[in-house]
């Protein structure tokens, strides 16, 4: 018999999994913003959706309406989201455009950061939190280092 591989092919170690009252439309949300891609979908009872594999780039997330059963519980149902994705797209004020226009609120604006990067960050519709950036400059580490001495002053 073969020898089973403790992580599958195709996937990544760790993958997060969110739960979204409303999974189907974030799905769609995703794919408008980020550009994911679906890879697969479970139905679950009452059209939702049991578990959905999606693609951003290289990075696998998955995206499911809450279970009671599985302890799979939206940020709504427990106060709101401690946790925040960075999803690195090529133009990341374009992304954040398509976020605000499609009901996303904007919790920082878009910045060019002190480390090189530009982004901002928004909660999606569901009440999860996501940062958006386009790496836009190298900075060597005693640049950084500099610039973060600056940045907190």
């Amino acid at each position: 018999m073969a020898e089973v591989k403790p992580v599958p092919d195709g996937y990544p170690v760790v993958s997060p999994g969110l739960a979204i009252d409303g999974a189907a439309a974030a799905i769609d949300f995703y794919q408008h913003v980020f550009g994911a891609s679906e890879r697969m979908r479970l139905a679950g009872p009452d059209g939702k959706v049991a578990h959905c594999e999606l693609m951003f780039g290289n990075s696998l997330v998955m995206v499911g309406d809450p279970s009671e059963e599985m302890a799979f519980r939206d940020p709504r149902q427990v106060g709101g989201t401690p946790v925040n994705l960075l999803v690195y797209v090529a133009d990341a004020d374009a992304a954040f455009d398509a976020a605000l226009a499609a009901g996303a609120k904007e919790l920082d604006p878009m910045t060019t950061q002190f480390y090189g990067d530009r982004s901002g960050s928004f909660e999606d519709p569901w009440g999860h939190h996501w940062t958006v950036a386009t790496h836009v400059e190298d900075v060597p580490p005693d640049e950084m280092d500099r610039r973060m001495a600056e940045h907190l002053g």
